[in-house]
């Protein structure tokens, strides 16, 4: 029996994946770290359904997005709580502490996910640095402590990991092979793990 108090310690987040293209994003903020938080959003996930409302878009990248990017709408005028109608998740990232206090203070009595910029007291989530390759994608968090040192393990892991249309390729080969496999769950995954573990021995080599 698995002794889960023996992960009670360390980094205790639960990762997880979302489909934005099928949630409602909110970003607060046109500046410098909305412009972050917006194109990391984008990249790991083109099609996300994104409203970002800023009182200015200091940043025109935040502007030249949204001409590319239909599912984003760019609302310029100071935040609203009724911006939070809708919504399923919330990031926010003005230079305005007290603005982040006051929505993260309606979003909580919302049950609304939210990320704060640089404020991880007040974080129900962290967005990780993100490796891609092909449909293999990697999270790497270091629970909130040091983004730096998560985008160098992003770095290492790119250069490590076979280019994207190589794992694409044995992504798709290992479907093939699962949907082709006969013999019932337990058996599959037998099977699946001798196939992994032969294909991880032959990259060290």
């Amino acid at each position: 029996m698995t002794d889960f108090n023996d992960n009670n310690t360390g980094n205790t987040l639960f990762p997880v994946f979302l489909k934005l293209h099928q949630l409602h994003l909110l970003i607060v903020g046109g500046g410098n770290v909305g412009l972050e938080k917006l194109e990391a959003v984008l990249k790991s996930s083109p099609v996300a359904r994104v409203t970002l409302v800023a009182g200015e878009i200091r940043r025109p990248e935040i502007l030249e997005i949204a001409k590319n990017h239909p599912n984003l709408e760019v609302i310029i005028r100071p935040f609203q709580m009724d911006d939070l109608d809708g919504k399923d998740v919330v990031i926010l990232a003005t230079d305005s502490r007290p603005l982040h206090a006051t929505i993260k203070t309606e979003t909580r009595k919302r049950h609304l996910l939210t990320n704060v910029a640089d404020t991880p007291d007040l974080c129900d989530f962290y967005l990780c640095s993100v490796v891609k390759k092909g449909d293999m994608k990697i999270g790497v968090s270091t629970n909130g402590k040091s983004p730096t040192l998560a985008k160098r393990m992003r770095e290492y892991l790119t250069e490590s990991l076979p280019d994207s249309d190589s794992m694409q390729t044995l992504l798709d080969n290992l479907k093939e092979v699962r949907d082709k496999l006969g013999g019932d769950f337990d058996y599959k995954v037998q099977k699946l793990n001798e196939i992994t573990s032969s294909w991880l021995e032959e990259r060290k080599d």
